[in-house]
């Protein structure tokens, strides 16, 4: 059936294994004399291979930012290398992924390396794809990924993520095509919030409101690690590509463009027929990514900007033309190319079908839609999937052979917006009828409360898999549950 086409949803293998490295002694071919009378050469040994690279160094360390201005004080903050700005780690499709990451936070890590249809063991889920990386300890990360596409680096560990989050540890991993579409400037933007109290600290973690209700959102929004709206230039006339992420704990908003006329070239990472968001605004919960292919205009001092529609409106960020123009002709923006490892099609027709039913998480009070939500319960297990609340250890929800199509239907019975991320595969967003799907391959959506969604993937990376809340807090308090492909 093919795919209808319509605008994003409102609401919102595995990696070649490490290059083998061939050492030891040369292999010696025994010849009996008669044969060695003839003149017959003995085989060379194999040279040996070059050695791999040293694998990046990446240190997540405690540190301080200023957030407000004197005399407030700095803010306790985590980062990678001490640096405020999160990093925008950058390969070539074909290139591995090399990382040591090591910890002095005092608490637990993994980075999971969010839409990357990674290698079982690479995934970043502490507590499940490896064991944390404990305080002191250090972990490497190896493995080359199949797709180009703009990535999320979060923390990901069962029953730890939203404080390691909260205090600032996130990044890319932009992975460029090999024949990347020709621009002006490439340009990186991840929103992340905080959670500041009025003396400048961060709030305590761990709070059960948030946990059970909407999450930590914050109440200062950055850019890159530094307060919006982020600035940067560019040639009156020139192309450019802007890599749009959301590592926030749990803020989902939609994002609008004011000023510039806007293509979307790729969504969560993986390419599609560029389109033009309707009414200039797209979906943005936790996790998602956006490549959007924007020509400025030609003319001297124009501005545009990108906000994020929270209150009256908050500017992400704003580009302003300057300089000499650009006057070479280009081509109309165009797809930035498919993605050959991906199906043109999902058969559904004999696909493994299975109900995700999210419960839990505090009540609304219908009669007082001002009033908190109630809570009670355990506080370390407020959300459910199919009647479980996840931990360590989980079993999982169905086992699937390789290759086969499977179709979820994902119903939130809770009374508030889940988003959701599916780990080592990408899916399509099914129509209710099965009969069409949404014309982008997505890790990440928004499923309304009280609503059903199908999504349609073929399992085709073997190893045990999330499905997870990309609300931090939801996640720690038991929002996921897993699968597995043999």
């Amino acid at each position: 059936m093919p795919p209808a086409r319509s605008a994003p949803p409102t609401e919102s293998r595995s990696g070649a294994s490490r290059r083998a490295l061939f050492l030891g002694s040369a292999a010696f071919l025994l010849l009996p004399r008669s044969v060695r009378a003839q003149g017959k050469p003995t085989p060379a040994a194999p040279a040996p291979a070059a050695p791999l690279p040293e694998p990046r160094l990446l240190t997540a360390v405690p540190g301080k930012t200023r957030f407000k201005p004197e005399p407030a004080p700095e803010t306790a903050t985590w980062s990678i290398d001490g640096k405020s700005a999160p990093p925008a780690l950058r390969v070539k499709l074909g290139e591995a992924v090399r990382v040591r990451v090591e910890n002095k936070t005092d608490k637990p890590l993994s980075l999971h390396w969010h839409g990357v249809r990674n290698k079982n063991a690479m995934d970043g889920v502490g507590g499940v794809t490896q064991a944390a990386i404990a305080p002191g300890a250090d972990f490497t990360y190896d493995f080359v990924p199949p797709d180009a596409g703009t990535f999320l680096v979060r923390p990901l560990v069962v029953g730890g993520s939203s404080e390691p989050s909260g205090r600032g540890l996130a990044g890319f991993l932009v992975v460029e095509e090999k024949a990347p579409p020709a621009v002006e400037a490439d340009v990186s933007l991840l929103m992340q919030d905080w959670r500041l109290q009025d003396d400048g600290t961060l709030l305590p973690f761990g709070q059960t409101a948030f946990a059970a209700s909407n999450g930590r959102l914050g109440n200062l929004v950055t850019i890159n690690g530094a307060n919006v709206p982020a600035t940067f230039e560019a040639r009156p006339g020139s192309r450019i590509r802007v890599r749009l992420g959301n590592a926030c704990n749990a803020r989902a908003t939609r994002i609008r463009f004011e000023g510039l006329k806007v293509y979307v070239a790729a969504v969560d990472g993986q390419p599609t027929d560029t389109f033009e968001p309707l009414r200039a605004t797209l979906p943005f919960p936790p996790g998602t990514r956006y490549d959007l292919l924007i020509d400025l205009p030609a003319e001297a001092d124009a501005k545009g900007a990108i906000t994020a529609l929270v209150g009256q409106g908050l500017q992400l960020a704003t580009v302003v033309t300057k300089g000499a123009p650009v006057t070479e002709k280009r081509l109309p923006i165009g797809p930035i190319g498919e993605n050959p490892l991906l199906p043109r099609e999902v058969k559904l027709q004999n696909a493994l079908r299975r109900d995700v039913v999210i419960t839990g998480g505090a009540a609304l009070q219908k009669d007082k839609p001002e009033a908190e939500p109630v809570y009670s319960g355990d506080a370390k297990r407020i959300w459910s999937v199919n009647g479980t609340s996840a931990t360590a250890g989980l079993a999982p929800i169905f086992t699937v052979k390789r290759g086969q199509v499977v179709v979820l239907a994902l119903r939130n019975e809770t009374a508030f917006p889940q988003a959701l991320h599916l780990h080592g595969h990408v899916f399509r967003l099914l129509h209710p009828l099965d009969d069409g799907w949404e014309p982008y391959w997505l890790d990440t959506f928004q499923l309304l409360e009280g609503r059903t969604a199908r999504i349609a993937f073929q399992a085709d990376n073997p190893g045990r898999w999330l499905i997870s809340a990309t609300v931090l807090e939801r996640f720690d308090t038991g929002l996921w549950t897993c699968f597995e492909v043999t």
